[in-house]
């Protein structure tokens, strides 16, 4: 799969923009603060309908403008399409699929797919649980699309289950009886049927992951592994069992809840569910978090990436990698490798300040980004 022209109307910076790409390798250099990072942030907002830069939409539109617009043509095999996403902050988002606008945004996932390197991924290994449960549900999504509407009922009932503990606590606090919590096991079935449907999948995930992760940190550091990703759930002290089936997952979720009840209607908060999971790295023995060097936790995290791309082509059809500013951040060794085990993509799109930082096997188109124009060397 790949991009043939790409399309943005007050996206970020750019009040228009009109780039024709390529297969195989394209890099986009130019002094920072250009606008390099924004082209390639448009193609993973179409793969993802987010940002890695930034968790809301506003920030995406350009300052003055009421809407951003990306669009994209995109071809795979002898398949074209057209997708196009209207970016409206406060307001519901819109997407065309080949000019068809009875289309909702979340079903033009998988129409563009991507694995991106930024230097954001280094919260992957030294960052917050939140970091490592994003990534596990945006390749899970990327995977399965229609698993954007599992997280976004997970979500809501999970909201809404908050809302209803909240207001126990606040009634309590004011001196009143309490809130009627009657609708509570209803919320409880909701939330378990929800999670157990996400969950089973990231255990899924973190199975196929570990043994591609654990090749990849060794193609980019050999002899430095080997790496183990542990999946460390809520529903219990225990690890989750290597086999359970989303019945099952089910119940637990259920009996978790019910285990923390009285912790929940003291604090306003659900205390149980995926929503607190981690995915704990290790490197060797110990977890990479707080005991990897910068060097080892950025070969990490590339080979999280890398693992990533791996489960995408193994799906069918090779995604758009993205090598945001990467470069500039390794080391020689690793550059090199890196270069070599990305080269051979459908496309490959990298950002770089100056064209020393690409490397010399990453061979091909180049544009040159400065003062708010794209122009093809």
């Amino acid at each position: 799969m790949h991009v043939t022209h790409l399309s943005l109307a007050d996206f970020r910076s750019y009040a228009r923009a009109e780039v024709r790409l390529d297969p195989g390798v394209t890099a986009f250099v130019g002094p920072n603060g250009q606008g390099k990072t924004n082209l390639v942030e448009a193609v993973g907002y179409l793969a993802s309908l987010g940002s890695h830069r930034v968790a809301a939409d506003a920030p995406l539109v350009r300052i003055g403008a009421e809407r951003a617009v990306v669009r994209a043509q995109v071809v795979q095999g002898d398949r074209q399409q057209l997708v196009e996403l209207e970016i409206n902050p406060g307001k519901a988002n819109r997407a065309r699929i080949n000019r068809s606008d009875r289309v909702r945004p979340r079903d033009v996932l998988g129409i563009v797919r991507s694995v991106l390197f930024a230097p954001e991924d280094l919260a992957l290994v030294k960052g917050d649980p939140s970091e490592r449960r994003r990534f596990l549900d945006e390749l899970i999504t990327a995977r399965a699309p229609r698993l954007a509407g599992v997280r976004a009922d997970y979500d809501r009932v999970l909201k809404q289950r908050n809302t209803l503990l909240k207001t126990a606590v606040l009634a309590r606090r004011h001196g009143g009886k309490g809130a009627d919590l009657s609708t509570l096991d209803i919320w409880d079935q909701h939330l378990a049927r929800a999670g157990a449907e996400l969950l089973a999948h990231r255990l899924e995930l973190v199975a196929a992951l570990q043994p591609l992760t654990d090749k990849a940190y060794e193609q980019l550091a050999p002899g430095g592994g080997p790496v183990t990703l542990d999946y460390r759930w809520s529903l219990g002290e225990q690890e989750p069992p290597a086999v359970l089936g989303r019945e099952e997952l089910y119940e637990r979720m259920l009996q978790a809840l019910g285990e923390v009840r009285r912790q929940e209607i003291e604090r306003g908060v659900t205390l149980a569910g995926p929503h607190r999971d981690d995915l704990v790295l290790k490197l060797g023995p110990a977890p990479a978090k707080g005991y990897a060097s910068h060097g080892e936790s950025w070969s990490y995290a590339l080979a999280l990436r890398l693992a990533s791309y791996e489960l995408l082509c193994a799906d069918g059809g090779e995604p758009v990698l993205v090598l945001d500013d990467v470069f500039a951040e390794l080391d020689q060794r690793r550059r090199e490798r890196l270069a070599e085990l990305v080269a051979p993509g459908e496309q490959v799109l990298v950002t770089a300040a100056v064209d020393d930082d690409v490397p010399g096997v990453l061979a091909g188109a180049r544009f040159s980004v400065e003062n708010g124009a794209v122009e093809r060397l």
